[in-house]
């Protein structure tokens, strides 16, 4: 049986392992074991074949034995990224090591598990599209850079990155730069990776975000946003879908905007990026 891996178990990651286990063996992976317990739960009450797994995305070995583990169950045909931390979660560092580091390294552990014909994917955010576009040495530092190396990047010094949201969305503009890059080496296996940026999705997240201090600056992208409505998880995982499965074969090294406007919006001065 073909084996789907889901790293993150909160919302967005939930209803995507709903979408995409059907008739697969899923493995689902969280750094928190009661998120991650809670999840495999009401899965496999829903009669999926879950398989659940503790992985910490800024730990090399424990994202390799978790590849191991799903290599042992069957051919991984598809490994889906959501996790991540907020501005609001957590300092500057701690956001490009998750959000930064931690994708990359999920990159460069998968790619060598991958599948022929598999798909990669990982789900970023629309905050990768808020800032202006970065010198180009800096954008190339971002997409080929090593993981490992990646964090001693000169221009993601404390000084060079403020605060948390600079962080986040200066990792998330890396996580399309660097779907971009490995596109080509997942390619020699004859496998695909994409990223997926969603807006404002209805998930614990995000609410803990809308009461918060920044509250106010989402609750004004929702309003000036064309949708002018968060998103629920379900609609991203369709988009996710999409994007993994077989209509989306001639799909690589991109990044799928799914905001319901709100980059627009910055676009045309209704709204700033949120302080």
């Amino acid at each position: 049986m073909d084996v789907v891996v889901v790293i993150g178990a909160g919302g967005i990651g939930e209803a995507i392992a709903r979408a995409q286990g059907i008739g697969r063996t899923l493995v689902l992976a969280d750094c928190n074991p009661d998120v991650l317990d809670a999840a495999a739960s009401r899965l496999a009450a829903s009669g999926f074949a879950v398989v659940a797994q503790e992985a910490d995305t800024t730990r090399r070995s424990s994202l390799e034995a978790l590849a191991a583990k799903a290599a042992s169950l069957g051919a991984v045909t598809q490994v889906v990224n959501t996790a991540g931390v907020s501005p609001n979660m957590a300092g500057p560092r701690r956001v490009l090591e998750v959000d930064l580091y931690g994708s990359a390294l999920v990159f460069e552990v998968f790619e060598r598990a991958i599948a022929p014909a598999g798909a990669g994917l990982i789900v970023s955010s629309m905050a990768g599209h808020m800032l202006p576009p970065l010198p180009m040495e800096q954008e190339q530092a971002l997409a080929f850079t090593p993981a490992d190396e990646l964090l001693a990047l000169p221009f993601l010094d404390a000084q060079s990155v403020p605060d948390s949201m600079v962080a986040y969305c200066i990792a998330k503009r890396a996580n399309a730069l660097r779907v971009r890059a490995a596109a080509m080496s997942w390619g020699a296996k004859g496998a695909r990776v994409n990223a997926i940026s969603p807006g404002i999705v209805v998930t614990p997240l995000a609410l803990h975000e809308l009461n918060s201090p920044i509250g106010d600056g989402y609750r004004a992208m929702i309003s000036a946003s064309t949708a002018g409505r968060m998103a629920p998880a379900e609609e991203i995982a369709q988009a996710c879908s999409w994007l993994l499965g077989p209509h989306a074969g001639f799909v690589t090294g991109t990044d799928l905007l799914i905001d319901g406007g709100v980059i627009a919006a910055m676009f045309g001065g209704k709204i700033s990026l949120p302080g």
